[in-house]
């Protein structure tokens, strides 16, 4: 039996930029997009924090509104937090699945048990952040991210999806940890009727 919660943490500084930079340790020549309308586009939405609202670049599906993403990272990663921006109205998408060190995942293998589910909201500016369960996530060395669902339409648009977390990276003198993560900010930026947390976690 699942449980839903409610926590998704909703603001806007400067020190998002260098709290989402993990998409830098992505290993791109291994990242995978099934069901994309246009091969290789699926790798254009993780980019820098400051070109997020930029809608030239996106993903569109093709034959339905499913998305898979199937990536490596270079490194050992601690996931903490997901945000997603969509195409708008309905082809944002509107559930995802994540799975950890599973590549590659299949849409046949999607239908298994994630480590954690995400019932998503529509967000233009960024600023809904769906937080992990960060003991599910240690030592990840790949995701995998099914979006299945989306708000009516038959196709699902993506623009950006933003990673935050702990990357670690093995060196032949030790473990070097390299942080994208800051303190809250005082002046977060609040949508008008909703709650400071108001993420959406199955466990």
């Amino acid at each position: 039996m699942s449980c839903c919660s409610h926590e998704a943490h909703q603001h806007d500084d400067p020190e998002r930029g260098r709290e989402y930079s993990l998409y830098t340790k992505i290993d791109f020549q291994t990242l995978d997009c099934l069901n994309e309308t246009i091969e290789g586009s699926g790798a254009s939405v993780f980019k820098p924090w400051d070109l997020r609202k930029d809608k030239s670049k996106f993903v569109e599906s093709d034959l339905d509104e499913e998305l898979l993403f199937n990536f490596s990272f270079t490194g050992s990663v601690k996931l903490k937090g997901i945000i997603v921006i969509g195409g708008g109205g309905e082809s944002d998408p509107s559930h995802l699945k994540v799975f950890k060190n599973a590549v590659p995942v299949s849409f046949d293998d999607a239908g298994r048990h994630a480590e954690q589910e995400f019932d998503l909201q529509h967000d233009k500016d960024g600023v809904v952040e769906y937080q992990t369960k960060v003991a599910r996530f240690n030592n990840c060395e790949s995701l995998s991210l099914y979006f299945d669902k989306n708000f009516g339409a038959d196709e699902t648009k993506i623009c950006y999806i933003g990673l935050r977390g702990d990357f670690s990276e093995a060196q032949k003198r030790g473990v070097v940890i390299c942080t994208y993560e800051s303190s809250a900010q005082l002046k977060d930026h609040k949508t008008p009727g909703a709650s400071d947390y108001s993420a959406h976690g199955v466990s």
